[in-house]
C-alpha cells in the first residue's frame, strides 16, 4: 500500500486506499463502499469495478475526482491540491488541506459573478515560464454546512447521487442561476494557502510568505504526491520554483465566523486585481 487517504468514516475506515500492483504496472484504489479502480502506470488506461447496489453515477463521482487527478499525476502534470476561480482572464487557486474551505470560497466567488474553473485538483500548465490553471468540470462540491453558509438555513443542493452526502452544485446551467464555468486555461495569477481561520476582528486577512515557505507550501498541497519517484519529484521541485517565481502567493486567513465570507471575497478580489511584477522565469532555470 502507498496511500491511505485522510477522510475516513465514523467507523474510522479510511474512504480509499491505493496499491501498487503487477510491479508497479498498476495502480489500485479501493474505495470504502466496494469500487474499486485500475490505473496504467502512465496514466493512459483506467478500469473501474462497482457493486451492483452502486450506480454508474456513483463511479463517474470518483473517476471525475480523485481517479483522474491520479492519471493526470501519472501523465506528469503537476495538480495542486486546489479550487480555482478565474477573475476575467487571471486566475486564483486556493489552495490548503481537507475542509480548509477552498470549495466553499469558490462557490461564494461564483455567486458573486467570476466564473469557476476546477474544485479540489487544479491542473497547472507551464510554457515559456507562463503557467496556466486548466478547466475541470462544470460543478462545485460542498458539504451541507457550506450550502447553509452561502444560501441561508432553505439552501438545497442535490447530492452527487444518493451514496453521497457531498452536494452538487452545478455551473453553466439554468439550475445553477446562470452561475459561470471558465472552459478555457486561465492564466495563474495568484495561489492563495489556506491558513487557519481566525477570531482576530481584523479577520479576513492576508500575509506575505517568504519564498521558501512558499514553496515548501505547493509542495505539500500537490495533489497525489506520493506517486513521485525521485526522478518525477525533482522535476516537480524545479516545476514548482520556477512557479512561485512567476505568481503572486498569499496566505489567506478567514474568520471564523461564516457570515464574513462576503468580507473574504472583496479581499480575493482586491488582491487578484494587484499587480504582479514578477517576471516569467525561463523553463531550464530551477
Amino acid at each position: 500500500m502507498i496511500f491511505t487517504s485522510s477522510y475516513r468514516l465514523e467507523s474510522g475506515e479510511p474512504v480509499f486506499r491505493v496499491w501498487k500492483i503487477e510491479g508497479g504496472a498498476l495502480l489500485r484504489m479501493d474505495y470504502f463502499d466496494g469500487t474499486r479502480f485500475w490505473l496504467s502506470a502512465n496514466g493512459d488506461e483506467v478500469w473501474a469495478q462497482w457493486p451492483e447496489r452502486l450506480t454508474l453515477e456513483d463511479t463517474a463521482t470518483y473517476l471525475l475526482g480523485p481517479v483522474f487527478g491520479y492519471l493526470l499525476r501519472l501523465r506528469g502534470v503537476t495538480c495542486l491540491h486546489a479550487s480555482a476561480v478565474d477573475f476575467n482572464g487571471r486566475a486564483a487557486a486556493f489552495a490548503g488541506p481537507p475542509g480548509a474551505g477552498k470549495s466553499t470560497l469558490a462557490a461564494a466567488l461564483a455567486l458573486r459573478g467570476h466564473a469557476a474553473l476546477s474544485d479540489d485538483i487544479v491542473a497547472v500548465t507551464e510554457c515559456d515560464g507562463v503557467f496556466h490553471a486548466m478547466p475541470a468540470y462544470p460543478y462545485l462540491s460542498l458539504w451541507q454546512d457550506s450550502v447553509h453558509a452561502l444560501y441561508g438555513g432553505d439552501g438545497q443542493l442535490a447530492p452527487f447521487s444518493e451514496s453521497f452526502s457531498k452536494r452538487m452544485l452545478p455551473l453553466a446551467s439554468s439550475a445553477a442561476g446562470d452561475l459561470r464555468f471558465a472552459c478555457k486555461p486561465t492564466l495563474l495569477h495568484s495561489i492563495f494557502l489556506l491558513g487557519e481561520r481566525s477570531a482576530d476582528p481584523s479577520a479576513p486577512f492576508v500575509e506575505e510568505v517568504e519564498k521558501r515557505d512558499a514553496l515548501m507550501s505547493l509542495v505539500g498541497n500537490t495533489y497525489a504526491n506520493h506517486l513521485l519517484d525521485d526522478d518525477r519529484r525533482a522535476r516537480e521541485f524545479a516545476f514548482l520554483g520556477r512557479l512561485i517565481a512567476a505568481v503572486q502567493v498569499r496566505r489567506l486567513h478567514s474568520h471564523r465566523e461564516t457570515t464574513r465570507i462576503g468580507a473574504l471575497c472583496e479581499l480575493v478580489e482586491r488582491e487578484v486585481a494587484k499587480k504582479h511584477h514578477s517576471k516569467p522565469v525561463p523553463a531550464s532555470l530551477p
